[in-house]
């Protein structure tokens, strides 16, 4: 091989450990960063699940009784889709799942809402609103900036727009779509109902056959008037959590196995290079020898 390839070759190695080095600190600070969003969500997680029973046991026990707003469902005719990706790549395909399982519903399950325009996507994340600011429906980017600053009075704002478009008509139906916070090396793409309330039976209840019944102080309607946005906006800030984990989880299991591809490029490079340099000094030696050969004969 001539000096000029083996010079491409050392110079492909040190790229290539270069690149190695990145990665592995990406991989470090996404661990960190994977430690602070998985406490957040595993203490957040038991109390927002208890928070969604109870209101699923109010629900089921306020049959008739009082109107719950945020519980009624009407005829579908516009939807809004909350779609939660990241402000950064170098994740993966975490986007690009989030990405899929969103085109996936407006396509099939909201086909004939989509149609008529009428099927609006609220991004939480540069990622998505990156790729849906191309596609024909209308997309809010009001709140792109959640994740510089996440805290939940940030999410509860989000939350405030989805649920005021619901109560006054301009959604008929509100949608999540996420990434459910399994361990660091799983994420699962969910998509799941925020309003209309979807009323489940409690566990309680299909135990015993009978829906509990609860004593308010002072009273049904001041309870779940103060009860129920909190209960959603818990939801929600929930929602962002996981995908914050998720993320990180994504990332770092990304950026681990880039460092492990470099290292077998590293290899297979080194033995190229030690190969190809062989070869050349052999080449020279056997020039060397040839040329005094020449010389005795003369």
């Amino acid at each position: 091989m001539p000096g000029g390839k083996l010079k491409e070759v050392r110079t492909r190695i040190q790229s290539v450990i270069s690149t190695q080095q990145i990665t592995k600190a990406m991989k470090m600070v996404s661990a960190a960063k994977l430690r602070r969003a998985q406490e957040a969500i595993t203490q957040m997680r038991p109390y927002s699940l208890k928070l969604s029973e109870m209101l699923s046991n109010i629900l089921s026990g306020n049959e008739g009784d009082l109107q719950i707003e945020f519980a009624k469902k009407r005829e579908l005719k516009s939807v809004l889709i909350i779609l939660i990706t990241s402000d950064k790549g170098l994740c993966g395909g975490f986007n690009t799942n989030l990405i899929k399982q969103t085109r996936f519903l407006i396509q099939n399950k909201y086909k004939e809402q989509a149609s008529r325009g009428k099927v609006e996507i609220m991004t939480i994340g540069s990622k998505g609103y990156g790729y849906f600011k191309k596609e024909a429906y209308p997309v809010n980017k009001d709140f792109l900036g959640l994740f510089f600053n996440l805290n939940f009075e940030q999410v509860s704002k989000a939350a405030d727009y989805a649920m005021n478009g619901f109560l006054s008509g301009k959604y008929d139906s509100v949608e999540f779509v996420y990434s459910h916070f399994k361990n660091a090396a799983t994420q699962i793409i969910t998509n799941e109902p925020f309003l209309p309330i979807p009323k489940m039976e409690s566990v309680n209840a299909e135990k015993n056959k009978k829906v509990p019944d609860f004593i308010y102080e002072p009273g049904k309607k001041e309870i779940l008037e103060y009860l129920v946005p909190k209960i959603l906006k818990t939801q929600f800030y929930k929602a962002v959590l996981d995908n914050n984990a998720s993320e990180h989880g994504a990332r770092m299991t990304a950026m681990d196995k880039a460092t492990d591809n470099a290292t077998e490029l590293l290899r297979d490079l080194k033995i190229s290079y030690n190969r190809a340099r062989q070869a050349a000094i052999t080449t020279e030696l056997t020039e060397i020898v040839s040329g005094a050969a020449a010389l005795d004969g003369n």
